[in-house]
């Protein structure tokens, strides 16, 4: 993987920083970590990438709601 694949792979976790939430920051670093291993079946690490990303927005979403 390179670089950028490695910065998209690393965005759930990224976003998840910005909510400030423990419980959340958690799973988003597993599903980037899953991402990246899973990078070699390109299906998988897609699936493994929108749950990530979907957990992120879901914390961010409250924590600008909340804020």
């Amino acid at each position: 993987m390179d670089v950028l694949q490695i910065s998209i792979a690393a965005m759930p976790f990224l976003l998840a920083l910005t909510s400030r939430t423990g419980k959340v920051i958690v799973p988003c670093l597993l599903t980037s970590i899953f991402t990246v291993l899973l990078g070699v079946e390109p299906h998988r690490a897609v699936v493994a990438w929108c749950v990530g990303m979907l957990i992120a927005a879901v914390a961010l979403r409250e924590r600008l709601r909340a804020g």
